[in-house]
């Protein structure tokens, strides 16, 4: 696996693959570093199927819509309840398959309506978009997103996994590479140390966040899944 950073939107990019097929996917590209996502596709020798999209994201563009232009074949994926556009949808319990490996989805929504995660099929590493961040999570004030949901999401989903699962979150604003779902158990101070329901809703529902920079540009071009309006 290999971690890309973008630092404009503070986005993660994630190249996953398959060591003796070299079939991969990408996680979360974004659309200003295509040409870095393929240069790292060429410097690893793999073979790009799939661009994976945990959600439909309000603070940067997807790459898919631009690398299925300039990758053979390659299909996008993200989840049918985000209600966006892309070759293939995927729900909760639905496999993605490259060589002999694969990702399992879980439905976390929450942040949006249509988040998902994607666990590596031997349980080491959980792709967990916005739903959980490093020592946080996403917003849960605009597409769909609602804080009980998200806290549903994250207990029976994320949570639930083994302690020493990797947590790679799809952004991180001070620098942190990845966690674990033991320590974001433990120590998350919005969803950890056994926070209740009814007091995770009450520390969204008071983040007084600002409206997201890019949402109006980046939201209508991610649920086309990143293809450019033509009309």
């Amino acid at each position: 696996m290999k971690q890309l950073f973008d630092e404009e939107s503070s986005t993660y990019t994630y190249l996953v693959y398959d060591p003796e097929t070299k079939e991969a996917i990408l996680i979360d590209p974004v659309d200003l570093q295509v040409d870095r996502d393929l240069q790292a596709v060429a410097e690893e020798g793999v073979k790009l199927l799939y661009g994976v999209n945990t959600h439909a994201h309000a603070d940067h563009i997807t790459g898919t819509g631009i690398l299925k232009t300039k990758v053979d074949g390659l299909k996008s994926i993200i989840s049918a309840a985000s209600d966006a556009k892309a070759d293939i949808h995927k729900k909760h319990g639905d496999k993605i398959h490259f060589g002999n490996r694969y990702v399992s989805v879980l439905a976390t929504p929450g942040h949006t309506a249509g988040c998902i995660s994607y666990l590596t099929d031997d349980s080491r590493m959980v792709f967990t978009g916005d739903a959980l961040l490093i020592m946080g999570c996403g917003r849960t004030d605009f597409q769909g997103g609602s804080a009980e949901t998200l806290y549903e999401s994250v207990h029976s989903q994320l949570f639930t996994l083994p302690g020493d699962t990797t947590v790679y979150p799809a952004h991180d604003y001070k620098g942190r590479l990845s966690s674990s779902i033991g320590k974001e158990k433990q120590d998350n101070p919005r969803l950890g140390s056994n926070k209740t329901r009814n007091e995770f809703i009450d520390i969204m529902a008071n983040l007084n966040l600002s409206y997201p920079k890019k949402i109006d540009l980046a939201l209508p071009a991610n649920m086309r899944c990143g293809v450019p309006d033509v009309e």
